[in-house]
């Protein structure tokens, strides 16, 4: 499985066996999880494993995580605090790539041994954070300063900066290393309350309105305001549902935080408001039931579109962003749709991370009107986890 490229290798014992996987795959619409899966030949001959878990001469003391749908953000204080009741931990790195990944090197071998068996499958916070563990190659790490993305607790000497209370929270996991938790088995209380505003700045303050803002925000939580600075022109404020919210965006979009007031309202460059009030829109997308569905993604140069209008095509998307002045795309694909399907869906691709994130400020919740519908189409748009299409 490769869960941060929503992908998994499946090895069969024949070539034709294979071959009628992606045939049938590529013949019939083939659904997993609400979502259609994609078959295809691998480059690769056989599945392998970088690490043997029964091989004990492949075990260290150093393990790598992987953080699953990490809704919160992601610190060596969290870590220290779900690993250390298990094992005594030396040294943690966290690294951003293919996602959110930690390497935490324990005292020992059997102390490494006790935190994958407990910890391998839990959710740090409920429902979310999942932790997926393998042991890591290196069997020492090299950690030059203490701060949020690491920290070696040999040598307090590299502190940097007061770690607060972090260590005290208790894992709910508690003093019982040899007991296995199940996949849903949160380890810690959600985080601690912070501001629920981000301030947002170098804006392009002659292309930049409210409604911008919205349609980026809105992929990381509920928007309620937004409001520009008259007195620092580029620059915004982003009141969300929650400080979770502000902590998944400033997360993905960086930023800082601090307070919305609709006060000395003015009107921006293309005659919007300044301040507009997103709380009662139907276009938040974590309101619902199915908010659980929402992939935290940063930003990426290809782009996810659904609830289309069945009948729309690309010279039509393209025609769109002609029409509102941002970058056309470059490659274009529609996903196969259920017979019952009323809308359409696909991927979009920019020639880069700027560009995509552009247009998706501009055209997502945009609204299109077909001749034979009465209602218009709400067309919503979101990073997708392919690289390229």
């Amino acid at each position: 499985m490769m869960p941060f490229k929503r992908q998994a290798l499946v090895e069969f014992d024949s070539m034709e066996s294979a071959e009628r996987c992606v045939t049938c795959g590529a013949r019939e619409a083939i659904y997993i999880a609400d979502q259609q899966a994609f078959f295809n030949f691998s480059t690769s001959q056989r599945i392998t494993r970088p690490t043997n878990a029964d091989d004990p001469s492949s075990r260290n003391k150093v393990l790598l995580l992987s953080i699953q749908n990490p809704l919160y953000p992601i610190t060596t204080d969290v870590l220290y605090t779900v690993c250390n009741p298990v094992g005594n931990v030396l040294r943690i790195v966290i690294f951003k790539r293919n996602g959110i990944q930690a390497m935490v090197e324990f005292e020992s071998v059997e102390d490494a041994q006790k935190a994958k068996l407990a910890l391998n499958g839990a959710d740090i916070y409920s429902g979310c954070c999942t932790l997926k563990i393998e042991y890591a190659r290196p069997n020492r790490l090299n950690v030059v300063r203490n701060d949020n993305s690491s920290w070696d607790y040999t040598k307090p000497f590299l502190l940097h900066r007061d770690r607060g209370k972090g260590r005290q929270r208790q894992a709910i996991l508690g003093e019982h290393p040899s007991n296995g938790y199940g996949p849903h088995c949160p380890l810690l209380p959600l985080p601690a309350n912070s501001s629920s505003v981000a301030m947002v700045s170098g804006l392009n303050p002659t292309k930049s309105n409210c409604s911008h803002i919205f349609n980026l925000f809105c992929l990381y939580g509920n928007v309620e305001k937004v409001k520009f600075m008259k007195s620092v022109p580029g620059t915004a404020l982003v009141e969300m549902g929650d400080e979770y919210a502000v902590d998944r965006a400033v997360t993905h979009l960086n930023g800082i935080k601090q307070a919305v007031i609709p006060s000395q309202v003015f009107e921006l460059a293309d005659g919007s408001s300044s301040y507009q009030d997103f709380s009662l829109t139907r276009n938040n997308r974590f309101n619902s039931t199915h908010s659980s569905r929402n992939i935290i993604q940063p930003p990426a140069a290809v782009l996810h579109f659904y609830n289309a209008p069945p009948t729309l095509s690309q010279h039509q998307l393209l025609k769109l962003c002609s029409e509102h002045d941002v970058p056309t795309f470059t490659k274009f694909k529609v996903f196969d749709a259920k017979t019952s399907s009323k809308t359409l869906s696909g991927l979009l691709e920019f020639s880069s991370k700027t560009e995509a994130v552009e247009a998706l400020t501009v055209l997502n919740h945009h609204q299109i009107r077909i001749p034979s519908s009465s209602s218009p189409f709400t067309l919503k748009l979101c990073f997708s986890t392919s690289s390229h299409l």
